[in-house]
């Protein structure tokens, strides 16, 4: 049973929900978003990335840096930027992109369900990333960022959603990229009753992104555990913010593959290589993208080849549901024993860029010279992601690109109220 939770809300006063609305604080690097706000005040950019109001070269994760994250977050509230909501509610997000439409209930989940595996993971996280945010979320005194929650479509879900989307939102504007941002609140408290009731009947929630968001979210409750004897397991810190999305609306993008060289082997040996896993196909200097399951794209010397895995290997893999995927497939075979990528996460010899970018990203990266391959892949699937969480396995690195990201700052949980 999930257990979702009513809040109030900190969000933009009024007519100023656009210039608050930001990118995620991992979307984009600190120059990308010193640039976005550096000619807006209002932008969140400036609570999630707070170095861009500090001096260039600081350490991105020493304590002035938490410090101004904090300043700025309480500037936003005593300027009247955002204001709260006087009473706990629950709210809809919808989010366009190019016509598709996906609607989200934000509310706060439980850190019980987090570490008791009612909301799934599908990734590991990394010490170092996870110890930025417990130290944000800390600091700070808040989520500033919703975490990205998926769940198997209820019908009686979508109908009370239906209903709510009648009224008129509260927000609704297209942001500079041309998504379209929307959120409702739901002032019906029987509504909000009805959907806190079938989400305490729904067995399993998935993070879909934001798994450091939500390690780190659950250790500072934790932690404010520890150090509070009057621990009642109501407080607020016990919740964290999150946007739960149907899964039959979601879609994942491609995460494609750059390789800054052949690993001291020629282009003669690459395709032995590869032959031995795929039919290789000359596509020519078009870019081609993959168009089904078992499809991988490569670019070489301005030529797209596509990379098609050959049943038998296919049948060996297709009783795992992470040993099936294209990208394990090509990083077991390929790019660990061929590019000696043992650990894509660790390594300087790949990148990883989101299908958001399009193929001529790989083609630009790929022409420059500073890269010598790339592999185009087709995208994982939101049931294969589900499939490899209910194992309790996990997907190799950077395997999915959800779009369009959440914006953060539109609605913000603090820990104390």
């Amino acid at each position: 049973m999930a257990i979702l939770r009513k809040f109030k809300a900190w969000r933009p006063k009024d007519g100023l929900e656009k210039d608050v609305a930001s990118y995620p604080y991992d979307v984009l690097s600190s120059k990308e978003a010193k640039a976005l706000a550096q000619d807006n005040p209002y932008s969140f950019l400036h609570v999630v990335k707070p170095e861009i109001d500090l001096p260039e070269g600081i350490d991105f994760y020493s304590q002035p840096v938490y410090d101004k994250a904090k300043e700025n977050f309480n500037k936003f509230i005593q300027e009247g930027i955002l204001i709260q909501e006087e009473d706990p509610r629950l709210y809809i997000y919808r989010q366009t992109m190019k016509g598709r439409e996906q609607y989200g209930i934000v509310g706060c989940m439980s850190v019980q369900d987090y570490d008791s595996d009612v909301i799934k993971k599908h990734e590991h996280t990394r010490p170092a990333k996870e110890q930025d945010r417990i130290k944000h979320v800390d600091i700070t005194n808040a989520n500033a960022g919703p975490i990205f929650l998926t769940y198997k479509a209820r019908e009686p879900i979508n109908r009370l959603v239906a209903e709510t989307i009648k009224n008129t939102p509260v927000y609704d504007f297209t942001a500079s990229d041309g998504i379209g941002h929307t959120v409702w609140i739901i002032k019906d408290d029987t509504i909000a009753e009805r959907i806190i009731t079938e989400f305490g009947e729904t067995d399993f929630l998935y993070v879909a992104d934001g798994h450091h968001r939500s390690a780190s979210a659950a250790k500072v409750a934790n932690m404010r555990k520890e150090t509070n004897p009057g621990h009642t397991g109501e407080e607020e810190y016990n919740f964290f913010l999150a946007v739960l999305f149907p899964d039959e609306q979601l879609q994942i993008l491609d995460y494609n593959r750059v390789l800054k060289h052949l690993n001291n082997h020629t282009e003669e040996e690459l395709f032995q290589a590869l032959e031995d896993i795929f039919s290789i196909e000359k596509m020519g200097a078009e870019p081609y993208k993959p168009k089904k399951k078992g499809e991988i794209s490569m670019y070489l010397d301005h030529t797209w080849y596509r990379l098609t895995i050959k049943p038998e290997i296919a049948y060996i893999n297709q009783r795992d549901p992470v040993k099936s995927l294209d990208i394990s497939v090509l990083q077991g075979n390929i790019l660990g024993p061929f590019f000696g990528i043992d650990d894509p996460r660790t390594s300087d010899d790949i990148d990883f860029i989101g299908g958001i970018r399009g193929l001529e990203e790989l083609v630009r990266l790929v022409d420059s010279g500073k890269f010598r391959v790339a592999f185009a892949m087709y995208p994982v699937s939101i049931q294969e992601l589900m499939n490899i969480a209910d194992a309790g396995k996990v997907m190799p690195p950077k395997s999915t690109w959800f779009e369009p990201k959440l914006r953060s700052g539109l609605l913000v949980h603090t820990l104390d109220d």
